[in-house]
């Protein structure tokens, strides 16, 4: 890990691959420092050994979003502020959700903003009963970005997605995971290794398997029956192909574990 200092901390650690956000004091709220060393941390993890990637937070808040301060600050030139950090996240977060690996987040507290984008871009989210969502753009007369329509979209709808972002309406865990918009709620004090036991137990797994899976749900809805199909044999082909296809076919007629072995990321 990082000087503390830094406003996103990332590390390798047992194949899991952890960014942690870390402006505690203002709500994790993204500025252009934060910006850039999340597209850093996103860049670093992308060429190491992982087999899963955990965002979580520091402090009582996940992520309030932009940091509405440093938009007034430069509000004359509010336009720009806002292209330099788009022009580095867009892509970060776009490499990060493309990556072959589970990725998970812990969401320990309120999130609105672009920190849903943050929030939800997981596979699976796993988020505290003290968590709460707002949206929060309209109030500002400012549109969504980080991925927050897109996946708020996929996760509850486009019609409640626009409820959301349109009435501003705070939404607890229990509605949150209601709407589907994380899949699983823990007490704050179990969420934490809730969520590393859940990473290190994918980052163990079959990388090939859980790559093929990850790609074939994220292109599920874009595709027809017969292209679909088409990617299904293609990724179990390549699964039948792999040393940890054949692992898990012995393992399982051994009557053992399985022991993974096949490159995390190729």
């Amino acid at each position: 890990m990082q000087d503390l200092s830094n406003p996103v901390l990332w590390r390798a650690q047992n194949g899991v691959g952890h960014i942690v956000l870390n402006r505690p004091d203002a709500a994790n709220a993204i500025d252009l420092a934060m910006a850039e060393a999340f597209g850093q941390a996103v860049a670093h993890l992308a060429n190491a050994d992982i087999g899963a990637v955990l965002i979580s937070a520091n402090g009582r808040q996940f992520c309030a979003g932009g940091d509405i301060r440093t938009f007034h600050a430069e509000l004359g030139r509010l336009d720009q502020l806002v292209r330099d950090l788009l022009d580095i996240l867009h892509p970060a977060l776009q490499r990060l959700v493309e990556l072959p690996v589970p990725v998970i987040t812990a969401i320990q507290g309120s999130v609105g903003g672009a920190g849903i984008g943050l929030a939800l871009c997981a596979d699976i989210a796993l988020a505290s009963e003290a968590m709460k969502l707002r949206g929060g753009y309209s109030a500002l007369g400012l549109s969504p970005d980080l991925g927050a329509s897109y996946f708020l979209a996929r996760r509850a709808g486009a019609a409640r997605a626009k409820s959301i972002l349109m009435t501003n309406r705070a939404l607890s865990a229990a509605e949150c995971l209601g709407f589907g918009l994380v899949d699983e709620l823990h007490p704050a004090s179990t969420l934490t290794s809730a969520a590393e036991r859940l990473a290190m137990d994918l980052a163990a797994g079959a990388t090939g398997a859980l790559g093929g899976i990850k790609r074939l749900c994220d292109r599920a809805t874009r595709l027809t029956l017969v292209e679909h199909l088409g990617d299904e044999r293609r990724a179990l082909l390549r699964c039948a192909q792999s040393a940890d296809g054949r692992e898990g076919v012995r393992a399982f007629a051994e009557k053992r574990a399985a022991v993974f072995s096949d490159p995390r990321i190729d």
